[in-house]
């Protein structure tokens, strides 16, 4: 059998098991965000508001959840630790294919064999099943209708601009159950920008766009929070959000711009919970 069928049918036993409810062994969002292993994570929480996001995602223990182009591990090492023994994180990045593109493609490719022990370097081996897939493997179809929740945090703007929407949101159709549903966070563009900022380039979205694509596909919109918003950012940077903290782009160490921007924080962000439709 090939490593690609042996992981679609381990993934396929994976899922097998029901969802269950948080248990002794699974520690509350709190301890979660307490924990050493994000002690450089959390000067961050004051503007992702984790336990907020993932409460209004209504991610629970036990779950089976996608998270969209993990990368460094920021949301991973929330989610696999608050899922606990009983679910399964799935860390899901773009097909990139075999070779070329930017140098942060490399970093996505492979995700089934590479990402479980990244992710390992992370957490330890307490927490959740951790799996690894990019779009378009044999294990997406091994997982069809068996998962609770996709999550893309801050992605949609890499998912516009380098084409990857179309496959992402069938291959999220894909994966879901009946009653699944997907949660969105991303940079919020004001109602009013030009078509031509929003593009993906330079980071802000508009909150239309974004439920506009993903009712095209097939989910409708189950709410908004607020929790992410930062009404202090104007949302039209030259820079695009990387002006902002902690990137401060274009804004020297030291400057009064610095100061002015560390002073807005990071960047306004809309909050979205879609369900797939039948």
């Amino acid at each position: 059998m090939r490593p690609a069928a042996l992981l679609a049918t381990a993934i396929a036993l994976s899922c097998a098991a029901p969802a269950l409810a948080q248990t002794s062994a699974t520690p509350g969002i709190e301890a979660v965000l307490a924990a050493d292993i994000r002690a450089d994570d959390r000067a961050r929480d004051q503007y992702r508001h984790p336990a907020e996001t993932l409460a209004f995602f209504e991610v629970e223990p036990g779950m089976r959840v996608v998270d969209f182009m993990p990368s460094g591990g920021w949301y991973s090492r929330v989610l696999i630790p608050y899922l606990g023994e009983e679910g399964t994180y799935i860390g899901l990045n773009p097909d990139v294919g075999t070779e070329g593109g930017p140098g942060f493609f490399d970093r996505m490719r492979d995700t089934a064999n590479r990402f479980p022990t990244q992710a390992q370097g992370w957490v330890g081996d307490s927490g959740a099943r951790v799996l690894g897939a990019n779009v378009g493997d044999e294990a997406i179809d091994a997982m069809a209708g068996t998962v609770d929740r996709v999550l893309i945090f801050r992605e949609m703007h890499n998912i516009r601009r380098f084409g990857w929407f179309h496959d992402l949101a069938v291959a999220s159709r894909t994966l879901l159950k009946d009653d699944g549903m997907l949660g969105v966070v991303q940079h919020r563009a004001s109602a009013d920008a030009p078509s031509s900022y929003v593009l993906g380039d330079n980071g802000y979205q508009r909150e239309e766009d974004v439920i506009a694509l993903f009712s095209a596909y097939g989910f409708e919109l189950v709410g908004k929070s607020e929790a992410n918003a930062n009404p202090a950012d104007p949302a039209d940077w030259e820079g695009g959000v990387w002006s902002l903290p902690p990137s401060f782009g274009g804004a020297p160490e030291g400057s009064e711009e610095r100061a002015r921007r560390a002073a807005i924080g990071e960047s306004d962000r809309m909050t979205l919970l879609f369900r797939k439709r039948p």
